[in-house]
């Protein structure tokens, strides 16, 4: 099967079933003698488990790293680090109405269409357990733009269905993000979300939203022209995740509204004698490549595909019938999907933060 590795000069490729031995992930291109933990890893990984709220899929896993290769003594060895989470708490027996029964919406008639079989137990590599890899390996990378750049990178829930959260995107903070399980940093709003995504799933229904994500002390001249353009491989990275629609980078859809003199982001002095704007539709990128101000995207995410409700489906035999789902899963992906948006884009500017210091020639 194709499509398992990301990036260029920093890679990922991820393997595993959500319903086989474990899932993982194996990091190249990661440069030596960077400070790498387990605990690293696991911190974002808490994050995106299962369990970890009445608002999530119950299904219970701790999600422990284990770093196979690639470190010693705390350190990375410029080899490729493996990293594995086994899985605990598998429960195929309650797939076994989806053997032979397409979910709608899912992937289970398009994978077995382009392969002529599927592994029907918890959607195997379609499944969102496939991006613990993701995020492990983001992890990686979230410490090296840090350690290398200073680079920040935060997300969080900025919309469940017609919910929509009052924050401002320049002063939003992890504890913010991260104190309420919704990952909705307006408390208020993060009430009404919670009490939507409990009355969805009561009613075996789900809902979609929107996660905002915003990459701070960004450095200018990261990207490439044309094809790689920083924009547009975050849009891939983005679009990659599991049940997402839709992306906008800066003012998005909402820039077709303004004219030229509206929308343009007027240069002003910045204070490091490089230039500044005065404002930021541009969403930190020109011309696919970044200039300095902060990155600022929102991924569309839909409500989820596998619901307990009876829906309208038809069997391997194109026979009509119904399919009300068993098994434990999100009733909105919105709150464990943070940490995943997070992690693709970190695998992005990792890569290309290595991709532009080895285009930089320094002068002697």
């Amino acid at each position: 099967m194709a499509g398992n590795t990301f990036g260029s000069t920093f890679r990922i490729t991820t393997f595993g079933e959500s319903h086989g031995g474990g899932v993982g992930v194996v990091v190249d291109g990661c440069p030596p003698r960077l400070k790498l933990s387990e605990e690293d890893i696991q911190v974002d990984l808490d994050r995106r488990r299962p369990g970890q709220s009445r608002l999530v899929t119950q299904r219970k896993e701790a999600d422990e790293v284990e770093i196979l290769s690639g470190l010693f003594e705390g350190l990375t060895l410029g080899s490729s680090i493996s990293m594995l989470v086994r899985n605990k708490d598998a429960q195929s027996g309650a797939y076994e109405d989806m053997r032979d029964t397409y979910r709608p919406s899912h992937a289970d008639w398009t994978t077995e269409a382009k392969y002529g079989i599927r592994n029907w137990q918890g959607g195997g590599r379609a499944s969102a357990r496939e991006t613990i890899g993701r995020v492990a390996g983001g992890a990686v990378a979230r410490k090296l733009i840090s350690q290398v750049a200073g680079i920040e990178v935060l997300g969080w829930v900025n919309s469940i269905q017609d919910l929509e959260a009052n924050v401002d995107d320049q002063v939003v903070t992890r504890d913010q993000v991260e104190a309420d399980p919704t990952r909705c940093p307006d408390q208020k709003t993060a009430a009404l979300m919670t009490e939507a995504i409990e009355a969805a799933r009561k009613d075996g229904n789900s809902l979609g939203g929107v996660v905002t994500c915003v990459v701070r002390k960004m450095p200018a001249g990261l990207g490439e022209p044309v094809f790689d353009k920083l924009d547009a491989e975050l849009a891939k990275a983005l679009m990659s995740l599991p049940a997402a629609k839709g992306i906008e980078i800066g003012s998005g859809f909402s820039g077709t509204l303004l004219t030229g003199r509206e929308h343009n982001d007027p240069f002003i002095p910045g204070p490091d004698g490089r230039p500044s704007t005065s404002s930021n539709n541009s969403g930190g990128i020109q011309g696919g490549i970044s200039n300095g101000e902060d990155v600022v995207m929102r991924v569309a995410f839909k409500p989820t595909a596998t619901i307990s409700s009876a829906q309208d489906t038809v069997d391997r035999d194109n026979n009509p019938t119904s399919l009300a789902a068993r098994g434990r899963h999100d009733p909105c992906v919105l709150p464990r999907a943070v940490p995943m948006v997070e992690a693709m884009v970190c695998l992005v500017l990792a890569d290309h933060l290595l991709r532009q210091r080895s285009n930089t020639v320094t002068e002697s």
